[in-house]
């Protein structure tokens, strides 16, 4: 693989800056941040006269602590536009993902949140091994999902040249990169073995193509995945975390030099790690729940969001920002398959639309050919209803999923009564996937 240490030079000053300089700027924005979310969200005033704390209080980073967290279903609760702290004048993109009732967690971006956006991107591409003038194949969704365009506004604000070529078509995707040779792809890491076998598939040594160096995100993916993929591809693999609530892509970026963790941009983004089950903060180095605080968001600030991913904060070793370790599950109950946020409670909207179909479901999560696979098991109503019948009923499920949720799955229609009771809170998912952190 080649050697794509970024030079000194290639740092901004804040990713070499000392503990007491970055404190100090943490300091100087969080209050701004808790202040300008006080004064303009009806929100977040509420909250901080509900729980007694006014952003005076803060008087040092640790009494971040006193003030409540923010959780995905406030966002929903307040659905579209409540959370804004700012005039729908000033707003110049929204973007939005889905969440377990249909409605999706909308997010919004002022100029100045876009222009912090492709700076923290454009950083990760940087320490990615990215330079200016490379071609980056952006394989990542373009649309209300913020993978494409967040990667596709950094790419541009390095001066890369950027193919926009979104997600699926693999035949194209591999055309593309064998005509195109671009030296970065971004994208899911399943889909890259997916692209992995179409290259086979024709006959072509991925090996012997232009790609240096893939940035992969958007789902957890184990070390072991890493190292096939570098392996087939001869090329750097790093890992991209964020999540849209907080801004997107470029939250954090692992560094081509060590792949030890993940760099936070912790002058944008502050993180904080909470026993998911108290809500205390745990020291660093200890595994718990990621909690993260917009310094900088004018179109939508988050106060201590609640990110559900499970995780430990680091020293920072390639930049003096703490890393987090590649995360290793979730404190709630969503799977991330194949890109897409699916919770057990949206398979169950799903199935209560088949009237031939039980309300008892499980969900089985599997690998199949490295690729993620969801195998609903439910019932049918009909004891000893004919296989057509049946076959009928899953497919009209699957469709419901599909065009509701967005991802495909298989379904597995039982006579009544075989799919597992329980006496307490159902076990509604079986993960047989192999785990997260590798």
């Amino acid at each position: 693989m080649k050697d794509l240490t970024p030079a000194p030079g290639d740092l901004s000053a804040i990713e070499i800056a000392s503990a007491d300089e970055l404190s100090s700027l943490q300091l100087e924005r969080m209050r701004w941040s808790l202040n300008h979310a006080y004064a303009n969200s009806s929100f977040y005033q509420a909250q901080f006269k509900q729980h007694g704390v006014h952003p005076d209080d803060l008087k040092c980073l640790e009494d971040l602590a006193r003030f409540p967290f923010t959780t995905k279903q406030d966002l929903r609760a307040n659905y579209p536009f409540n959370m804004f702290a700012v005039s729908k004048s000033q707003l110049r993109r929204i973007h939005a993902s889905s969440g377990t009732t249909g409605k999706p967690t909308v997010v919004g971006y002022t100029q100045k949140d876009l222009d912090v956006w492709a700076e923290v991107v454009g950083r990760s591409i940087t320490a990615a091994g990215g330079r200016a003038g490379d071609m980056i194949h952006n394989a990542y969704g373009y649309g209300l999902f913020t993978g494409g365009l967040g990667i596709h506004d950094g790419a541009e604000r390095m001066d890369c040249i950027v193919v926009p070529v979104s997600g699926g078509m693999t035949e194209r995707q591999v055309t593309l990169i064998t005509d195109f040779k671009p030296q970065i792809i971004t994208v899911t890491p399943s889909y890259m073995l997916s692209v992995l076998d179409e290259f086979n598939a024709r006959g072509i040594d991925p090996r012997d193509t232009s790609l240096n160096v893939g940035i992969f995100g958007a789902e957890p993916w184990t070390n072991s995945m890493r190292q096939e993929i570098e392996q087939a591809f001869d090329m750097h693999a790093v890992d991209i975390y964020g999540l849209s609530e907080v801004i997107g892509p470029g939250v954090s970026m692992e560094c081509v030099e060590s792949k030890d963790g993940l760099h936070i941009w912790e002058d944008h983004f502050y993180p904080e790690i909470i026993d998911p089950e108290t809500g205390e903060v745990l020291p660093d180095g200890e595994q718990g729940e990621l909690v993260f605080t917009s310094l900088s968001k004018e179109a939508m600030p988050i106060i201590r969001y609640r990110t559900r991913d499970l995780t430990r904060l680091l020293p920072g070793t390639a930049r003096s920002m703490r890393r987090m370790e590649k995360v290793t599950g979730r404190s709630d109950d969503m799977i991330i398959l194949r890109g897409v946020n699916v919770f057990p409670t949206q398979v169950e909207e799903q199935l209560l639309k088949c009237k031939d179909l039980s309300p008892h479901f499980q969900i089985e999560l599997t690998r199949d050919d490295r690729l993620d696979v969801m195998t609903v098991h439910v019932e049918s109503t009909i004891e000893g209803a004919a296989s057509d019948r049946r076959q009928a009923s899953a497919a009209e499920l699957a469709a419901h999923i599909k065009n509701v949720i967005g991802v495909s799955s298989k379904i597995n229609v039982s006579e009544p009564g075989k799919v597992e009771r329980s006496l307490g809170k159902a076990r509604r998912v079986i993960d047989h996937r192999p785990e997260h952190n590798g």
